[in-house]
């Protein structure tokens, strides 16, 4: 049984080192979720079944799950943000950021 402790140590290690590879904001709310979820499941498949079938079935739900639900609450695709503007006369608005923004060149 420590042998199983130290593969399922090690692969929540890599897959936290990983979630810092990814390329987008998304795509690390998808891995940071699966691999949360992905312990919350092992954990709760082996406090149900006691077995190793129970504890992998536990992880890869608790993964699916963990991954749809962080990339569902966040800003999709396409969303723009809105951004306070000051008019030269000292208003201030809000409008549609510019493309300044989304470069991080404001």
């Amino acid at each position: 049984m420590n042998i199983m402790k130290f593969a399922a140590l090690g692969a929540v290690a890599l897959t936290i080192g990983l979630a810092g590879c990814s390329q987008t904001p998304q795509q690390q709310r998808a891995t940071t979720g699966a691999a949360l979820g992905g312990a919350g499941g092992a954990l709760v498949g082996q406090a149900i079944g006691r077995d190793t079938k129970s504890t992998l079935i536990g992880a890869g739900a608790g993964a699916l799950l963990g991954a749809v639900v962080a990339t569902s609450g966040g800003p999709q695709p396409g969303d723009r943000q809105m951004c306070r503007y000051q008019a030269p006369d000292g208003r201030v608005y809000v409008a549609e950021c510019d493309d300044r923004y989304y470069r991080g060149q404001y």
